[in-house]
């Protein structure tokens, strides 16, 4: 079943509302078993727009898709949101309890977000702003050829959904528009995200699971993330901070970074549990970063990030509420101008980040950069032209890296246990002496 929502009394002007023709359009394919509503190219002023089961939007070359600016169009919707179930304004292209859904084709999603930025900075919402596209506990979920621009917040965010592709879209949202993240799978399981180009105001992909407010806490796994551009943002690939539900299985492959704050970073904090493991990261360029590897687990931003068992370094009792991160193996990876440090890996006293491989790793750092924080905790000072900052890491390989134009020495180990350097490199020596600062760091292997 093929319809046009001009069929429907589309106008199509940027002017008159076009809401209740999608309403319409969506309603009569679901009635007849499915299809395609089809968007010719004009530009469509509208409210949120909510899919049924088996209905595939086919935004059309030439097409734009520009969400309304009036409040009142935006029922509430129960969902989750930054980890927490609540109710928030709709998205702007929603389903809920559906199974084979598409949204497609070569047009443009224009989701109007200086509005709802202004009223988010200026703390005069009720409620959390729009995503602009979001389906929650979802089955077969594709996401196409789109191009989406100015999202209210998050832009793509499936939830609890299964069965999940999204290719060859391209995401742009002002580097100062706040929460305005690319790709967020959250607590979903077989996702692939694949030839997107994402240039955004926060992180460009975050994998997430909730948070320990969460009613029942449901992983984030079976990941594949490849042939991806990423730009601007404060992180290229991100796992957590809501990570309760757990983060495994995930693959990052033949990327590039262009200007994101940090490249590959998991961050999460006491209170939190759940478990990070199985990332495999590989064939990586990055440009321009302030850290590219940046792990840690004392991460003091948003509810209950400033007291005091989030930054206490004493050792705390290890039950439920505990973070796990290990088995991260990363190979293939060229950085040039880093500015922070090479790499900053910082796990609890009480829970050291665990089996960490660096492989086949090429780090130069920046010339004359400011100092600036590689990782969101208190207590840490800015740093410029570090190498690997490691502290309470167990068992961490670093084989054929090299780190260039770093001052003090390349690999830093505070409080680390069984740690292998195999013909590591800095500032073209070999001599471990020159390179090497130890602290309280057992079982070392050099070669």
């Amino acid at each position: 079943m093929f319809l046009n929502v001009r069929d429907f009394g589309a106008v199509g002007n940027g002017q008159v509302k076009d809401t209740e023709a999608f309403k319409k359009a969506i309603e009569a394919s679901w009635e007849q078993g499915g299809g395609t509503v089809y968007v010719p190219a004009g530009v469509y002023l509208t409210g949120p727009i909510h899919l049924k089961s088996n209905i595939t939007l086919y935004i059309e070359s030439g097409a734009t898709l520009k969400f309304s600016n009036d409040l009142d169009d935006f029922p509430l919707v129960y969902t989750r949101w930054e980890g927490e179930e609540q109710e928030a304004y709709s998205p702007l292209i929603y389903a809920e309890n559906a199974e084979n859904i598409a949204v497609v084709g070569f047009g443009t999603i224009d989701g109007q977000g200086e509005m709802w930025w202004k009223l988010h900075r200026n703390k005069e919402l009720k409620y959390p702003r729009p995503r602009t596209v979001c389906f929650y506990r979802c089955k077969n979920v594709t996401i196409e050829g789109i191009k989406i621009v100015n999202s209210p917040s998050w832009t793509v965010n499936p939830i609890e959904c299964e069965n999940v592709t999204v290719h060859n879209v391209k995401i742009q949202n002002p580097y100062d528009s706040p929460n305005t993240d690319g790709i967020n799978p959250e607590s979903c399981e077989g996702v692939r995200i694949s030839n997107c180009y994402i240039d955004v105001g926060d992180d460009c992909v975050t994998l997430k699971s909730g948070t320990e407010d969460c009613k029942v806490r449901i992983p984030c796994e079976n990941i594949a993330i490849t042939n991806c551009i990423m730009a601007h943002g404060h992180g290229g690939i991100v796992i957590g901070s809501e990570m309760s539900g757990g983060v495994r299985n995930v693959v990052i492959s033949n990327c590039i970074f262009e200007g994101t704050d940090r490249g590959i970073r998991i961050k999460t904090r006491r209170g939190r549990g759940g478990i990070v493991e199985d990332i495999r990261v590989s064939n990586i360029v990055m440009k321009n970063v302030i850290c590219p590897f940046a792990f840690y687990m004392y991460y003091h931003c948003g509810k209950g990030g400033k007291e005091k068992r989030v930054w206490d370094k004493s050792p705390y009792p290890v039950d439920s509420t505990t973070p796990i991160v290990r088995r991260i193996y990363i190979s293939d990876v060229i950085v040039r101008q880093a500015r922070a440090a090479a790499g900053f890996l910082y796990g609890l006293t009480e829970m050291p980040i665990e089996d960490v491989v660096f492989s086949n790793v090429t780090v130069e750092m920046a010339q004359n950069p400011e100092p600036e924080l590689p990782a969101m905790m208190s207590y840490l000072e800015p740093m410029a032209k570090r190498g690997f900052v490691i502290n309470t890491v167990r068992n961490i390989r670093f084989m054929n890296v090299t780190v260039l134009e770093q001052e003090g020495v390349a690999f830093e180990l505070n409080n680390c246990e069984n740690v292998e350097f195999y013909r590591c490199r800095a500032k073209d020596t070999a001599d471990y002496s020159k390179i090497l600062s130890l602290n309280n760091t057992m079982n070392l292997i050099a070669e």
